[in-house]
């Protein structure tokens, strides 16, 4: 059985729990929705920081090319075929001076068609490394190479072969052996295809520009192209992209913008944009770093709350056993009570329903003291002959029992049992109220016979007595005294109701074989039945 105490703890404790349980919960959700949303959101940033830059930048390379390509379509129509160096070399010198205005180009070029010149080649110019300035650089015979050839020179034939300004995949420049990107325009007089401008850009301003794109500690960007192919990677060196030419991991080229996928075993979210040459530009994080953040203030989150339930819990204890207090000693007062001790104290007499309870307790036992006598009376009284009842005659039996077991080898006593005859035929015959005549008058030949014992109706016509002392030592000469005025009833009743009949059955208690007082009252049964038989057949 739980205390009340306890009752009242839990009940306070278990809301608190569940409370804290819940909110920790919905903070739990709300700071992993926030975490992730924010963590998107970064990445969203950054991917977007990032594409403006990378697009501002390949649109003022874009602009450069088209600029010079613009200048050198005007120029043509002005110009005949037949007079290619005057026009190449108006070109060269505005494409010289836009080129050193725009950041990482590493070459410049225009080159034309040999079916259109075979002795104009046309010209290419290339800036040293750390330095501003650009220096002609012999250009390459195209006719020694297969034109046909997409693999080769795909600065000039892809862009002749599309018919419009493109950008290329990173590729060496076979002259310089630096890796570069490409911007090329082809060149056209009256639709007739004459050459290709083009600029080169140093690969690595692209990877600075990339590389600036990091997040937490292992957030980083990388660019692919539409097809899937890596064209720049922070886990992959030059040689590898250039040998290997590695895809971008399964799910990153899926339409929707956040994306979340596995590379070298580690799970991660990446958030892409297109960029204006049609590349993407990817930003990545690993999934434990973005929920790294939320998790460590949920850990906060609930160790404080692991701290608040402590505290409350400890108010909670604190509270309940100041109510409780009074009531623990009043449930002790009330087991007192129920073992028979009257004598109770309580000191209790607080404001509140618990010091009302008490002093209403305290009054209603000391009316208990007052009034206990008199229900003991009547408790154990039988209403009829007023001799002790049933209920006295086991408490007795078993004060005997009692003494038996704990080995009293003082004890001396005997069970006599009475049964009185004809009693139903008196009730049946004359009506109960000539039947209660019948058992009084039995009763007061038994208890005048045995008046030093306790006499008990232990049924409906039935009675007990248990001799002690001086009726014990008397016992031959009681039950011949009984059985004496018992015949002088019947012989001068006038009415059949008066003439009572009592059968008498006794046993002695014996120390030696003896070790329950319901044996030697069944033995008194039993005799008694063979008196009724025997003066059955005497009457006979």
């Amino acid at each position: 059985m739980h205390s009340i105490k306890s009752k009242i703890t839990l009940l306070t404790v278990i809301p608190i729990i569940a409370t804290m349980i819940v909110a920790t919960l919905i903070a739990g959700i709300a700071i992993n929705k926030v975490g992730n949303d924010s963590a998107y959101r970064i990445l969203e940033l950054l991917c977007e920081t990032g594409e403006k830059d990378l697009d501002l930048y390949f649109t003022s390379v874009e602009q450069s090319a088209k600029t010079i390509a613009k200048y050198a379509e005007d120029d043509l129509k002005k110009t005949s075929i037949s007079d290619l160096q005057s026009h190449l070399e108006k070109v060269k010198d505005v494409f010289e001076n836009t080129a050193e205005h725009t950041s990482g180009v590493l070459t410049f070029y225009y080159r034309i068609d040999p079916a259109v010149d075979t002795d104009e080649k046309g010209f290419w110019f290339v800036r040293k490394t750390n330095d501003q300035h650009f220096y002609e650089h012999e250009v390459t015979d195209i006719t020694l190479y297969d034109t046909e050839d997409q693999s080769s020179l795909v600065w000039f034939t892809v862009p002749k072969h599309e018919g419009r300004s493109i950008w290329l995949s990173p590729y060496v420049t076979e002259n310089l052996d630096v890796y570069v990107l490409s911007y090329n325009v082809p060149i056209y007089k009256d639709k007739n295809f004459i050459g290709v401008i083009g600029i080169e850009i140093d690969y690595n301003t692209i990877v600075q520009k990339v590389n600036n794109i990091t997040l937490y500690k292992n957030g980083y960007a990388f660019i692919n192209d539409s097809e899937g192919n890596i064209i720049y990677h922070p886990h992959f060196t030059v040689a590898e992209l250039r040998e290997n030419h590695p895809k971008v991991p399964e799910g990153l080229l899926a339409k929707d913008k956040r994306i979340t996928y596995v590379f070298e075993n580690v799970e991660k979210e990446a958030v892409w944009l297109k960029l204006e040459n049609d590349m993407r530009l990817n930003v990545t994080v690993p999934v434990a770093e973005i929920n790294a953040n939320w998790q460590t203030l949920m850990s906060m989150i609930i160790l404080v709350s692991l701290l608040l339930l402590v505290i409350f819990v400890l108010i909670a204890i604190s509270f309940s056993d100041r109510i409780t207090k009074p009531l623990k000693k009043l449930s002790e007062a009330a087991e007192q009570v129920n073992n028979g001790n009257y004598n109770i104290d309580l000191s209790y007499n607080g404001d509140d329903e618990v010091g009302v309870l008490t002093n209403t307790f305290t009054h209603l036992v000391e009316n208990l003291k007052v009034y206990i006598n008199d229900l003991n009376s009547i408790a154990y009284r039988d209403a009829l002959t007023s001799v002790h009842n049933k209920s006295a005659y086991d408490i007795y039996t078993q004060e005997l029992q009692n003494r038996i077991t704990n080995g009293d080898d003082t004890l001396q006593f005997a069970i006599v049992v009475f049964d009185c005859d004809n009693l139903k035929r008196i009730n049946d015959q004359y009506g109960h109220d000539k039947g209660d005549i019948y058992l009084k008058t039995a009763c007061k030949l038994i208890c005048t016979v045995f008046k030093n014992s306790p006499v008990f109706r232990t049924g409906g016509d039935e009675f007990t007595a248990i001799l002690q002392n001086e009726d014990f030592f008397n016992l031959q000469y009681n039950i011949s005294e009984f059985r004496k005025k018992n015949d002088e009833i019947v012989s001068t009743a006038k009415n059949d109701w008066e003439a009572v009949s009592v059968a008498i059955g006794v046993a002695k208690y014996d120390f030696e074989s003896d070790r329950f007082v319901s044996d030697i009252a069944r033995r008194a049964d039993k005799l008694m039945y063979e008196d009724k038989r025997a003066r059955k057949v005497v009457s006979e």
